[in-house]
């Protein structure tokens, strides 16, 4: 069982570093510009995996983004597992990572419960 955890962590990892070096050196879509994996989680059993995006920028931008990587989504998968080296890649699936955005309006809330509390407490 451990085999198989450790085997499964490599893979997630390995798969999220391709996709990073594919989006930042292989495409060529503009909408891919500035786009970061920033995890990837891998079905039971190994068939799917979601890759969670993210991007600066306004909502457009964010849509622009999830658009190409749609559009890119066989050409990645493809070499995901020529680079791999796997017999059967996983079929990707993109979404939004909301992580980032979440900790900064945290962080936000944090900054102004810190204005508002006076200084002797």
């Amino acid at each position: 069982m451990r085999d198989a955890s450790i085997r499964r962590a490599r893979l997630v990892h390995a798969i999220r570093d391709v996709l990073s070096e594919l989006l930042l050196v292989e495409t060529k879509d503009p909408r891919l510009h500035g786009v970061v994996i920033s995890s990837v989680e891998l079905s039971g059993d190994l068939k799917r995996a979601i890759a969670y995006f993210s991007v600066i920028g306004d909502a457009e931008r964010e849509r622009q983004a999830a658009d190409g990587l749609q559009q890119a989504r066989h050409f990645l998968q493809r070499q995901v597992g020529r680079r791999i080296r796997l017999h059967n890649a996983p079929e990707l699936e993109f979404r939004r990572d909301l992580g980032f955005e979440r900790s900064d309006r945290v962080q936000r809330i944090l900054d102004e419960l810190a204005k508002e509390r006076p200084d002797n407490e």
